[in-house]
């Protein structure tokens, strides 16, 4: 029996003016084949597949195809799109004929002229090999599930958490799944409901004492470990797609138990309705989040939600850092901004000589603004390391070459030539910083940050600033986004029985 695995994995932000090209899929780092299996049989899900498929009885010939990942970032360009589709079904064709397909997909991309990449991915890979071949896929929680994706899969199954600490896992999970349909004769059957709502991330944590997402999840999860259910999913959709079908999804797969899935789904579905509120975040402006840090004694962390890079926003946003520099600070205080034009001319100086840079502005000219900061180059280092947490397990990041600088504030600004995970300790750790220990980390993340940094913060504010990814979304233009939609809308009544499907 051969398995084959792959994935294609970026999130798009449509607001973020920065295409997404095919070199950032190449930066970030592509496997093939036996190589994939290799490299990747302890990194997140596809190291989930691997791992469980050699745990099983009769254990599988693992097949590798491609790996395809990019940060996320803007639309990706129709060149893009071509290239990625040459080699998704390139590496298909090497590989040969399989028995089934196990992806590990985003869920949420978008590309010129293709407002669903995985839709449109998945609708191929389905008339290829015909309609008796599993492919069972792993999405993010925040994908945008599509009737084409339901459609075109015979099992989707998303990730559970937020921060994303479950990606393994979700692997696994899949693999399970493949295992059910392929030795245990598991008929998926599934019932979809698109609802018309879209939340801020900011209070999606599912690892919170309580709330409306850890409450959601402890539903899917207690479908999940019912025998007749294969796979359960809320996925509260991210936000900043300017998309014909966004809107966040509920979706239950039964083995053959239809009535079960119905009333499963609409019940959860419901409850998403009825609680959506609870998702809308407090913010503080920049101005006073900054001050309330300064007067804080331990760790601070204040989260810039308006340009998290885990949201595909550019990372060049210095509205916090500006307000940060108007005090002096007893310990470090970190921020970062991504701008490859200073790196470069950092780079060209000896460690301790000031420096004169403008920062902000240049890759979100929608939102940004421009600060000119003097500096003393601190020094200058290569951003690699592997991240384990929210979003990853042993995940390769390479943000490129590096420069911090040291303002006289004690304000250390970490700039990157690439974009990636601007909060993680382990990037920190490789400018030379103990993130812990600081006055200040400015993370640029809504909420998944809060996996490594909640044990260690004295206090947590979410930033109100301008920015590609903003928590108040609703209040800038989106066009083809499918109105009404909640909150754009004030919408009176919704059922799930209007939009539910099965399939």
């Amino acid at each position: 029996m051969r398995v084959a695995i792959g994935q294609l994995w970026q999130e798009t932000n449509t607001l973020n003016p920065v295409p997404t090209t095919r070199a950032d899929f190449e930066e970030f780092g592509i496997c093939r084949g036996h190589d994939l299996v290799e490299k990747m049989e302890d990194v997140n899900e596809l190291g989930g597949f691997i791992q469980s498929m050699r745990a099983w009885p009769k254990v599988p010939e693992i097949v590798g195809l491609v790996r395809l990942p990019a940060w996320p970032s803007g639309t990706a360009t129709r060149e893009c799109f071509r290239w990625l589709h040459e080699e998704f079904f390139g590496s298909i064709e090497v590989a040969g004929p399989a028995d089934a397909y196990l992806l590990a997909l985003h869920g949420a991309m978008v590309a010129e002229q293709h407002p669903d990449v995985e839709g449109a991915i998945l609708e191929e890979l389905r008339d290829r090999v015909g309609p008796g071949v599993p492919i069972v896929v792993t999405l993010d929680l925040h994908t945008n599930i599509t009737n084409e994706m339901v459609r075109a899969a015979d099992v989707l199954v998303t990730y559970h958490s937020m921060p994303h600490i479950d990606i393994s896992e979700t692997g696994q999970r899949g693999a399970e799944v493949l295992r059910r349909m392929l030795f245990d004769g598991a008929t998926p059957t599934a019932a979809f409901c698109k609802i018309p709502a879209v939340v801020p991330a900011e209070n999606s944590n599912t690892e919170a004492e309580a709330g409306i997402a850890p409450d959601l999840k402890r539903r899917v999860v207690e479908l999940e470990r019912r025998p007749n259910v294969l796979a359960a999913g809320m996925a509260p959709v991210q936000p900043w797609m300017d998309i014909p079908q966004l809107g966040s999804s509920v979706l239950v797969t039964t083995d053959n138990d239809p009535q079960a899935a119905r009333e499963a789904c609409a019940s959860i579905a419901e409850e998403f309705w009825r609680r959506r509120r609870e998702y809308l975040p407090e913010l503080v402006e920049a101005k006073g989040a900054v001050r309330l840090a300064h007067e804080e004694g331990g760790l601070t962390v204040l989260s810039d939600a308006a340009d998290a890079t885990t949201s595909g926003a550019p990372g060049d946003s210095v509205w916090i850092l500006a307000e940060m520099l108007k005090y002096d600070w007893s310990r470090e205080a970190l921020v970062t901004v991504v701008a490859p034009d200073v790196v470069e001319q950092c780079s060209r100086v000896a460690p301790g000589a000031e420096v004169t840079v403008r920062l902000g502005g240049v890759r979100d000219n929608r939102f940004g603004t421009t600060v000119e900061v003097k500096a003393a180059m601190e020094r200058c280092f290569d951003a690699r390391f592997k991240m384990t947490g929210h979003i990853g397990k042993n995940m390769p990041i390479d943000m490129g070459r590096s420069v911090v600088l040291r303002h006289e504030s004690n304000v250390r600004v970490v700039v990157t030539t690439r974009s990636g995970p601007h909060f993680a300790p382990e990037f920190f750790r490789s400018a030379g910083f103990e993130p812990f220990e600081a006055s200040v980390v400015v993370a640029k993340s809504p909420c998944g940050f809060r996996a490594v940094y909640s044990e260690h913060a004295a206090a947590i504010y979410s930033v109100k600033a301008p920015g590609c990814a903003p928590s108040d979304f609703w209040n800038y233009e989106f066009k083809t986004i499918p109105y009404p939609l909640w909150p754009w809308d004030d919408i009176e009544k919704w059922s799930p029985a209007q939009d539910l499907i099965l399939t």
